[in-house]
């Protein structure tokens, strides 16, 4: 199967790869359109392209940075909310500690 690419469906998205266009018929020779070199173009459009298909990958990284503080903000809760946790229970047991010691010095 080895039919031509058409403007909406091109055979490759490539510039370089792409048939060079050629001067409309229906313009009259030496009309106000010049016939410039496109290299710029194209390399501008490639550079375009590369950027635009780099933004994904971009906002993957910057949602994934963002995950990855969340995550890290979230075992700092729960770190914090544990040693919190284990002093409450340390000072009852030092209270319970305490309590005893008088007990046995009262009697």
């Amino acid at each position: 199967m080895n039919t031509a690419g058409t403007i909406d469906r091109p055979l490759t998205h490539d510039p370089q790869k792409q048939a060079p266009m050629k001067p409309s018929t229906s313009e009259p020779a030496g009309s106000a359109t010049e016939d410039v070199t496109t290299t710029g173009a194209n390399d501008s459009r490639q550079n375009r392209t590369r950027e635009m298909q780099l933004i994904p990958e971009a906002m993957a990284r910057a949602h994934m940075h963002e995950r990855l503080r969340e995550a890290e903000r979230d075992r700092h809760a729960v770190r914090l909310a544990a040693a919190r946790r284990m002093q409450r229970r340390a000072e009852r047991a030092s209270l319970r500690a305490r309590r005893a010691l008088a007990m046995a010095v009262m009697h």
